[in-house]
């Protein structure tokens, strides 16, 4: 057995319209109603560009196959959640017209340039953008 990529982040949340909303205005992924029998009140998954499922987006009613205590808001034990990503200047005009907080990190060694932000449940996202050095 091998780990080949992580496959998706599951959020849960208060506000289950606000954040999909964010996700797709923000991070520009597609969202979509949850599969069946799961209704589109309590799930939303977010999409990339390749039609994969990144970010499972469930109300705090929504059922849970693996049920454990949660509460919407700060992530507990899990500091934030990286993205690879492209369209680095794309992303902080987006980020500037909505007036969303950003730090930004360079690392020159390894051609990666990096934005940290939050989601509207104080989950901090890492932005990272290969192949660019500067800021």
């Amino acid at each position: 057995m091998k780990v080949n990529a992580i496959d998706h982040v599951n959020i849960i949340v208060e506000d289950l319209d606000a954040t999909a909303t964010f996700y797709a205005e923000v991070l520009g992924l597609d969202r979509r109603n949850g599969p069946p029998p799961l209704p589109p009140t309590q799930v939303q998954w977010m999409y990339d560009d390749a039609g994969r499922p990144v970010v499972h987006i469930n109300s705090l009613d929504c059922p849970r196959a693996y049920d454990r205590d949660v509460s919407a808001g700060p992530t507990g034990a899990i500091h934030h959640v990286a993205l690879n990503c492209s369209g680095y200047e794309e992303m902080e005009a987006r980020l500037d017209v909505r007036g969303i907080d950003y730090a930004t990190n360079h690392i020159a060694s390894i051609g990666l340039s990096q934005i940290f932000l939050r989601d509207p449940n104080d989950v901090v996202l890492e932005l990272n953008f290969y192949g660019r050095t500067t800021g």
